[in-house]
């Protein structure tokens, strides 16, 4: 599993993506799509899932709905119109940043390669 603080700059992107794959998903759901997808290498925990599922509906980015089960509620999060711009927006500065990132770590690799250690 990736160290918290690694990981926590890509989780509104992470999350946005996943939404913007599906048509709704809960918060759980969530959280074990990403556990599944990464191998267990990342885990999002409920306390900083909902924040930042709160802080994007607030600036609508999603839209929710619930959905009664029995005597229980559950809580959907959908993107919105507006949420596909900015997932959009979000994913291409991740790739850039990943890309820029790998410029960083392979300078280090060839370094090594050219001298020999």
């Amino acid at each position: 599993m990736y160290n918290k603080e690694l990981t926590k700059g890509t989780l509104q992107p992470i999350i946005l993506k996943l939404l913007s794959d599906s048509d709704k998903m809960y918060g759980y759901e969530i959280t074990q799509k990403v556990k599944e997808l990464t191998k267990g290498k990342i885990d999002i925990s409920e306390g900083a899932l909902y924040p930042i599922l709160h802080k994007m509906e607030a600036e609508n980015i999603l839209e929710t709905e619930k959905v009664y089960i029995g005597k229980r509620v559950r809580k959907y999060y959908k993107v919105t119109g507006q949420g596909k711009k900015a997932a959009q927006k979000v994913t291409e500065e991740l790739q850039d940043f990943i890309e820029t990132l790998s410029i960083i770590f392979k300078q280090k690799e060839l370094a090594y390669a050219t001298d020999g250690r």
